[in-house]
């Protein structure tokens, strides 16, 4: 059997391994657009902050364990730039040696995922801006982060790596000004609980422009639609686009954003190509629909159960709830399910429950304000979304909600559940179910 996968990062090498295992005999080979495989995006800004020593540090497995400890023919600079699903056929470029390949193929998987959007702002250029994606992405910005006439920093967006940018840059001593076009930043956040991260903005002396629309990019300064601001340095990010522009004329559905459509076995409409990762899309459990949230956790659970079912085994993608949750100066902020924009935009009835509380009893030493709250149907009373917002302890309410929100459960059901308790590290009433005793 021959495998051919697009990607050689998260999605594609998670499916490459499952196949491995599951098929001794298996011809996998692999096409990387890039020199890298197997790395750990997520950790990239904090390369930038010197919180990791090198780039290096975020290689899982190198190209060459997967040749020579794997069996895996891992090509690296070889782009895909067409596929013919009639002939069962990949081609594109090596930009090694400049020459065309074609490869055949009996199952492929395309792992394409994602690249940075870069609006059409007048002046913008690869020179001008930097995007945070790959591993080269990061060491031209350290680079230009030496230059000691870098002082002032403009970040534009304000998301999940936008934040931890600004955050990190900080930390090499740069002055910090964030330009976000909405009225908050951390739009997978409510308003009322991007507030905090507002605050936490301020003390540290991050600048924060909102409700501004960058609109050129001059040397020396970014001029938005109200005002115009000092940069030595610019930075990017404002989302991604699934790389799926080579799919046009193969007859594999998409989302209007470009995303692959995929049934729970992550095949494609196209018989024999399946699709997984950032480039592809994902099944949200509280639309009920396909939906695109690019996530690392995401990647590799697509990957792994694309590449069981390429060799034969029957495994279901169950769908994501969208949850996340990133770390800003000393706050963490998680989320999952609806926020109460995407509960409006859905149509669906909802009500809202927030408590103000501390991560463990409060009369234990070191306790520290916790804020979270619940989205609920008032008629069904089903859970539609969470979030939750403090120093310490977000991340553990973000997934008792989520594991909530994949098992349908009601808030008279979450207050219901058996928690733990123990003075240094909850309440005797966990903070999730003070809110459902609220909404009840």
């Amino acid at each position: 059997m021959k495998y051919v996968i697009i990607g050689g990062d998260a999605a594609g090498m998670s499916a490459a391994m499952q196949i491995v295992r599951n098929d001794p005999g298996a011809d996998i080979t692999v096409f990387e657009k890039g020199s890298v495989y197997s790395y750990g995006q997520c950790g990239l800004p904090y390369v930038a902050g010197r919180l990791i020593d090198s780039t290096d540090d975020l290689i899982a497995r190198s190209v060459e364990t997967f040749r020579s400890k794997y069996g895996i023919d891992a090509r690296i600079l070889h782009e895909v730039t067409s596929i013919s699903p009639s002939e069962r056929t990949v081609s594109g470029k090596n930009h090694q040696s400049g020459e065309e390949f074609t490869q055949p193929y009996d199952r492929l998987l395309i792992a394409t995922g994602a690249s940075p959007v870069v609006p059409g702002w007048k002046g913008a250029s690869q020179q001008t801006i930097h995007v945070m994606k790959t591993i080269p992405d990061t060491k031209r910005l350290l680079e230009d982060l030496d230059h000691e006439q870098v002082n002032d920093v403009v970040i534009i967006g304000a998301g999940y790596i936008g934040l931890e940018a600004a955050e990190n840059i900080h930390r090499l001593g740069k002055r910090i000004r964030v330009i976000q076009r909405g009225s908050h930043i951390a739009s997978m956040l409510d308003p009322d609980m991007a507030e905090l991260l507002h605050q936490e903005a301020e003390q540290h002396g991050i600048i924060l422009t909102l409700n501004e629309t960058v609109e050129s990019i001059e040397k020396g300064r970014v001029v938005t639609d109200r005002n115009q601001y000092r940069a030595d340095l610019i930075m990017a990010s404002v989302g991604v686009r699934p790389n799926t522009a080579f799919l046009k004329k193969t007859g594999i559905h998409m989302l209007p954003n470009g995303a692959i459509t995929v049934n729970d076995r992550l095949e494609t409409s196209v018989p024999g190509i399946y699709a997984a990762g950032d480039c592809a899309s994902h099944f949200h459990l509280v639309k009920q629909k396909p939906d695109y949230i690019p996530l690392g956790t995401t990647a590799n659970k697509q990957g792994r159960i694309a590449g069981l079912n390429m060799a034969g085994a029957r495994r279901s993608f169950k769908g994501i709830t969208g949850t996340s949750v990133f770390k800003f100066f000393n706050l963490i902020a998680a989320s999952t399910g609806l926020t109460e924009k995407e509960a409006q935009q859905e149509g669906r009835f909802f009500r809202t429950s927030t408590i103000e509380t501390k991560d463990r009893a409060g009369y234990y030493p070191g306790a520290v304000p916790l804020r979270v709250k619940i989205l609920y149907d008032p008629k069904s009373r089903r859970l539609l979304g969470g979030q939750a917002i403090g120093q310490h302890g977000a991340e553990k309410r973000i997934d008792v909600l989520a594991a909530a929100l994949f098992n349908q459960m009601t808030v008279e059901e979450l207050e219901d559940l058996d928690l733990s308790y123990c003075p240094p590290v909850n309440g005797v009433w966990d903070p999730v179910q003070q809110a459902a005793r609220r909404a009840t």
